[in-house]
């Protein structure tokens, strides 16, 4: 019997998937024979061996049986109905855990736009050029070269090398004291969080986020099935008098620079958040998302620090300081959580890359990351000033700026516009090149900003680029203005 194949120079795998098609479209009949592969390769002029390879990967999957004596056959089974037999597929329903049908309600993740911006003010991104590829690659070959006795599965922890440079370097830059089994190595501060989201929250559970907050942290403690319950913040962070009636069982805080607005939680709150903690044995997630980057003092001592009963779990990343990229970051858990951090890491994905682990001890033991911090830090300042004095020239008495001693970002209120005006303002200036992004979607309530206010972060930015992009928004608002 003839196949059909006529593609000279076919190759093991060209021939099986024209057999399998074949046999499944009815061309040799039920439990009807092939061709043997000493006829078959004849025909195709290839070697026997190759029709054996196809022949031995059909079997394999049980598109044919093989009899002995006798050439192979047809497997009962194989043939598809014909096209006129089978009816559409109807659309399938997905059956969804619980856990699958909340994720269903939490917005899509805030991605960066494909089309190409003069500048773009999205918060978390940093520039390509301010990241040490000549050290960390030295830091990653030195690794490779380091040949480990056998390849397996390292401790859930993280690294003890890691984990010992992350030790003394949080004594020294943040003056956080903490044990070696205490330090979680993760895949990010996302991960950081969603073990404690796992560990720390049941259904039933309520949980406390700062209103406006980090929306990702929010969502991720709710998919829980927990509840959230907002507090408002002021100039010195967490409103904590709004806890005194509250049962919760986990807070999450930025107290040392808040997210978004920038304050700092004062000395007299800390304490008694702290007390708080203590009576309601609640655990307090403490966010240190970019601390190390102040411009007016030294940075803010963690909430940490002032904890003497374990009540913290803190939450380092080197993702503004590094790059996001990375996917690195670390928590400092108190004592009796450690096996549970420890079991639950291994069974989310073992342990995290362990060749980055060992290439960030390295560039931490040198002495390379501190001074790329204090580097970035002269550069940030910079571009912070950049972006301020850019923001005074064209709009001068007409915004607000908020959160401009620290971090990577401000928060800018439009005093002239109304809130309505935000996304045709956002519309209007991604048409002109500029992305630029509200604030109100850090908000859980509906205490909204009546005025078009912006989160702007300058981190991936020159200063061309943030004079002209702050020049081209001006134009923007003016049209709109004029239209209006």
């Amino acid at each position: 019997m003839k196949t059909g194949i006529r593609a000279p120079g076919l190759g093991a795998r060209q021939i099986y998937e024209t057999l399998r098609d074949q046999i499944a479209d009815g061309v040799f009949g039920v439990d009807g024979p092939l061709p043997s592969s000493r006829s078959l390769a004849l025909e195709l002029g290839v070697s026997r061996t190759t029709v054996t390879v196809a022949y031995d990967q059909l079997l394999a999957e049980g598109f044919i049986e093989v009899r002995q004596g006798a050439r192979p056959h047809v497997a009962r089974g194989s043939l598809r109905r014909p096209a006129s037999e089978r009816a559409p597929r109807p659309r399938r329903t997905a059956l969804l855990s619980d856990y699958g049908k909340r994720l269903r309600g939490v917005p899509p993740v805030m991605v960066a736009d494909p089309r190409p911006l003069i500048a773009d003010f999205r918060y978390g991104d940093l520039a390509p050029s301010d990241f040490p590829a000549a050290a960390w690659r030295r830091a990653i070959n030195a690794a490779m070269a380091q040949r480990a006795d056998r390849l397996g599965y390292d401790d859930p922890r993280g690294a003890t090398r890691l984990r010992t440079a992350l030790q003394g370097y949080l004594w020294r830059a943040r003056g956080l004291r903490c044990d070696l089994d205490q330090i979680v190595i993760v895949n990010g501060s996302q991960q950081g969080l969603d073990l404690c989201a796992r560990l720390l929250l049941d259904p039933a559970d309520r949980f406390v986020v700062e209103e406006p907050g980090y929306a990702m942290a929010r969502h991720i403690f709710a998919s829980t099935g927990a509840s959230p319950v907002p507090i408002k913040v002021d100039d010195d962070g967490l409103m904590v008098d709004a806890l005194a009636d509250v049962a919760a069982r986990l807070v999450y805080v930025t107290p040392s620079h808040q997210f978004p607005l920038g304050s700092v939680m004062a000395v007299a709150r800390r304490r008694q958040l702290l007390a708080w903690a203590g009576r309601t044995r609640a655990y307090i997630v403490e966010d240190d998302y970019d601390s190390e980057f102040r411009y007016d003092i030294a940075p803010v001592p963690p909430l940490h620090t002032l904890d003497a009963h374990g009540n913290v779990i803190y939450l380092g990343t080197v993702s503004k300081t590094l790059s996001p990229t990375l996917r690195i970051g670390y928590l400092v858990v108190p004592h009796e959580l450690q096996a549970s951090f420890a079991m639950a890491k291994q069974l989310s994905d073992r342990h995290s890359a362990v060749l980055e682990q060992a290439a960030l001890a390295s560039v931490i033991e040198s002495g390379l990351y501190e001074s790329h911090i204090r580097k970035m830090r002269r550069l940030h300042r910079e571009r912070r000033e950049t972006l301020l004095a850019a923001l005074r020239l064209k709009f001068g008495d007409r915004v607000v700026i908020a959160g401009a001693d620290a971090g990577l970002h401000v928060v800018v209120r439009f005093t002239d516009l109304p809130r309505r005006m935000t996304s045709d303002l956002i519309d209007a200036a991604r048409h002109a090149g500029i992305g630029i992004h509200a604030v109100s979607e850090l908000y859980a309530t509906s205490a909204r900003p009546d005025r078009v206010t912006l989160i702007m972060g300058y981190a991936a930015l020159d200063r061309v680029r943030i004079e002209r992009g702050i020049h081209i928004l001006a134009d923007v608002v003016q049209r709109l203005l004029a239209q209006r």
